[in-house]
C-alpha cells in the first residue's frame, strides 16, 4: 500500500473515536474496489463509527472522479430529470467550502456538480502537513464571505440596467 494511503487508514483508525464524540459524520467517496482490503475495511468502521454525528458532515474523496459520478447518475435517471432529482441520484450533498490542499489551483474532477456554489480555499499545504490551525483559518475566512448561490447583487443588477441595450 502506498505511503499517504496506509497514512489515511491509520487517520482513520485513530480519529473515527473522537469524529464520533464530536457529532462529526465522515463518509468516503470513490471507487473503493480499486483500494487496499486494509483501508475499505477502515473506512467502512469509521463510517459505521460516525453515522450518527450530526453537527459536521466531513467527506473524503479517495479515489473520487465527477465525471463518472455525473454519468453514474445520468445513467440512473428515468424520463426527464430535474436538478433537484439528479442532485439527488449523485448521492452527495451540496458542499460549502472546499479545501484543496497541495497548492493546485484547480478542482481536477472533483464535486464538479456538488460545489457549484461552494467557497474555495486553496492552500499550498500538503495533506498531511494539514493542522487544526489551517481548519480554522478556512473556516474564518469562510465565514467572511458573501455567500449569493448564483444571485446577482442589487448593485450589479442596477449597473446591468444601466447598459446600453
Amino acid at each position: 500500500m502506498g505511503t499517504l494511503l496506509a497514512l489515511f487508514e491509520r487517520y482513520l483508525e485513530a480519529e473515527a473515536a473522537e469524529c464520533a464524540r464530536r457529532g462529526i459524520r465522515l463518509s468516503v467517496l470513490g471507487r473503493r474496489d480499486r483500494l487496499p482490503p486494509s483501508l475499505v475495511r477502515a473506512i467502512d468502521s469509521a463510517e459505521s463509527a460516525t453515522s450518527r454525528g450530526g453537527s459536521l458532515a466531513l467527506r473524503l474523496a479517495v479515489d473520487y472522479s465527477s465525471r463518472d459520478a455525473i454519468l453514474d447518475a445520468a445513467l440512473r435517471v428515468a424520463g426527464t430529470p430535474t436538478r433537484e432529482a439528479f442532485a439527488r441520484l449523485l448521492a452527495v450533498p451540496d458542499v460549502d467550502l472546499l479545501i484543496r490542499t497541495g497548492g493546485e489551483k484547480r478542482l481536477s474532477d472533483f464535486l464538479l456538480w456538488e460545489s457549484a456554489y461552494a467557497e474555495l480555499v486553496f492552500l499550498d499545504r500538503m495533506w498531511p502537513d494539514f493542522e487544526e490551525s489551517d481548519l480554522e483559518a478556512a473556516i474564518r475566512e469562510f465565514h467572511a464571505r458573501d455567500r449569493r448561490f448564483g444571485r446577482i447583487e442589487e448593485r450589479a443588477a442596477a449597473s446591468i440596467a444601466r447598459l446600453p441595450s
